[in-house]
């Protein structure tokens, strides 16, 4: 067997160091609003499965708003909107502490206050454990955090077994009306201070989901959500952003 130090040696450090790097352009990001005047054609609106595109007229102009909690990556609203009004944005950081902070607009809006931090007690080491409701694809993007090109364990980020040993509950999927119970109990086994990070907009909102049968409107109504993080799945990046974002560390 050949020697580990020797193998570290030959292959180098893989580890990325920095936080949170834009995506390459051949990588598809979540779509955003941009500055660029809207005709009013309404087909970003008419091809989004999801509904997360809503229009206004304000006169002569067009707002336009983008809501992320819903919006599932598709990026058929960019591929069909004429005047570049939505575009690809390639951030990583897309997480935010506040829903109504997933809400993209074109509207000249007061700017809102920043939201809290999650807190000084978890500023240097976290214990997280997940909870998943049925989204493989975002469970794959979690465990992909903990590999050694993103390393999320060297922010002092741990994944643990139990509820009563974590001070935070990631939960993904979109919390169909069979597993609330299961994460209400979870949720409950954990001591003060705890947060919640919702991963996935399955996770925020129910996403494709949302309005069944199965009532699988993701887990904002249930319990304080700490931090939200969109996307279908969402990129590893955004769910380190959001782990930060909770840790209180500002996403770096």
């Amino acid at each position: 067997m050949s020697s580990p130090l020797l193998a570290i040696l030959r292959t180098g450090v893989i580890t990325h160091r920095g936080l949170c790097p834009d995506l390459p352009e051949e990588a598809t990001g979540m779509p955003a609003v941009t500055a660029a005047p809207c005709t009013g054609c309404a087909e970003c609106a008419g091809v989004c499965p999801t509904q997360a595109i809503a229009l206004a007229q304000d006169g002569a102009r067009t707002d336009v708003s983008l809501d992320r909690g819903l919006c599932v990556g598709c990026n058929l609203c960019v591929e069909t909107c004429p005047t570049g009004t939505i575009a690809t944005d390639r951030s990583t950081r897309t997480a935010t502490r506040r829903r109504e902070d997933l809400v993209l607009s074109n509207r000249a809006i007061t700017p809102r206050p920043a939201a809290p931090s999650g807190g000084k007690p978890f500023r240097r080491s976290l214990a997280v454990r997940e909870v998943s409701t049925g989204d493989s694809a975002a469970d794959l993007e979690v465990i992909a955090t903990t590999n050694a090109v993103f390393d999320v364990a060297r922010l002092g980020v741990q994944f643990v077994a139990s509820p009563r040993f974590a001070d935070t509950l990631l939960v993904t999927g979109p919390v169909g009306r069979a597993m609330r119970e299961p994460l209400l109990r979870c949720y409950d086994a954990m001591a003060e201070p705890r947060l919640v990070i919702a991963v996935g907009t399955s996770a925020i909102t129910g996403g494709l989901y949302r309005g069944g049968y199965a009532e699988a409107n993701g887990v904002t109504d249930l319990v304080p959500v700490s931090s939200f993080v969109p996307g279908d799945p969402p990129h590893p990046w955004s769910i380190i952003h959001g782990i930060l974002l909770g840790m209180g560390r500002d996403g770096g």
